[in-house]
């Protein structure tokens, strides 16, 4: 479904990807990995067309989408949980899900599934995006994402801050969401889990792409972590 071919971006005269590819099938759960500052946000942001490559292909379905609006990006089918979730702070938790709605026939996300999902979310509904903790915004942030009715999630960062309780609701949200269907491509420190939870893994070190593997590859390869993850 997504496609990143020899992806090249920069910020100015600052080059940072350096001929990046991955790949994210439909219904597969694909993990980017790498320390601070290796370059996963930026490939995100170029995916989302927040900031225009400087050399490469996005293939969404096999049409190249790279430079192209974010808006566009949208309507093709990926939605994005940003890093620090960027909820709407003014408004309440049911007017940031309607905000982002998307039907049409066969949509399967609307309000009360998303509230399925994250039942704290219909108990604080009436509440600003600016009174949640930081465990409800992240919610709030992928029910949002969800309401686009995407086949393709992108989460950058997605336990990122959160008590160890609220990560693992997290991850067992997440886990349903595999389960429905959802093709998923995510960034996290958390490696153990991600192991458990992701079918592919793509490490980048400084912007290139240095290891690809699957879950059972990659806990047999501790050497991998202890290289390009461990600070």
């Amino acid at each position: 479904m997504l496609s990143v071919e020899g992806l090249e971006s920069a910020y100015g005269d600052s080059r940072i990807l350096f001929g990046i590819d991955l790949a994210v099938a439909r219904g597969e759960v694909v993990t980017l990995l790498g320390r601070n500052g290796m370059g996963k946000t930026t490939t995100v942001k170029s995916i989302f067309g927040l900031l225009k490559p400087r050399a490469g292909r996005i293939l969404i379905d096999g049409e190249d989408m790279a430079g192209r609006p974010s808006h566009l990006v949208a309507r093709r089918g990926l939605g994005l949980v940003p890093e620090g979730r960027q909820v709407f702070p003014t408004l309440s938790v049911e007017e940031n899900l309607v905000a982002t709605h998307r039907g049409g026939r066969g949509a399967k996300w609307n309000l009360e599934a998303v509230y399925r999902l994250f039942p704290r979310l219909k108990e604080r509904r009436r509440n600003g995006g600016d009174q949640l903790s930081g465990g409800e915004q992240q919610m709030l942030a992928i029910g949002r994402a969800l309401m686009t009715n995407p086949r393709l999630v992108v989460l950058d960062e997605a336990t990122e801050g959160l008590a160890p309780l609220i990560r693992e609701e997290i991850w067992a949200c997440l886990r349903a969401i595999k389960d429905e269907g959802e093709a998923i491509l995510v960034i996290d420190k958390n490696v153990d889990a991600l192991a458990r939870f992701a079918d592919r893994h793509v490490v980048i070190e400084k912007g290139r792409v240095v290891w690809t593997g699957t879950s059972a590859a990659l806990r047999e390869a501790p050497e991998v972590k202890d290289r390009f993850l461990h600070v």
